[in-house]
C-alpha cells in the first residue's frame, strides 16, 4: 500500500541528495521510501532541478579529489626517508 510523503519530507530529502551529495540508496533507507519513487521525483523536477543526480555525484568525485589532493600534500610536506 502506498503511504503518502509531505512535500516538507520530500524536500528533505532532494535536499539530502543534491545539497549533501547522499546517495538515493542511502536516502530511501533513511526515510523508508522506494528508491523507485526518489528517481521519479528527480525526473520530474521536484526542487526544479532535474540535475540532482548528477551534482551529488559531482560533489562526492571532489570530496575525493580532495581527500587525495591532502594526502599527496601531506606527503610532499614531510617525505619518508
Amino acid at each position: 500500500m502506498a503511504q503518502y510523503i509531505s512535500n516538507e519530507t520530500k524536500q528533505k530529502i532532494m535536499n539530502e541528495i543534491r545539497d549533501n551529495g547522499k546517495r538515493v540508496s542511502d536516502v530511501a533507507k533513511e526515510y523508508e521510501v522506494a528508491t523507485k519513487t526518489i528517481y521519479n521525483w528527480l525526473r520530474d523536477g521536484i526542487k526544479g532541478d532535474s540535475s540532482a543526480l548528477e551534482i551529488a555525484r559531482l560533489k562526492r568525485e571532489l570530496d575525493a579529489v580532495y581527500g587525495v589532493l591532502g594526502k599527496v600534500t601531506a606527503e610532499l610536506k614531510h617525505p619518508k626517508k
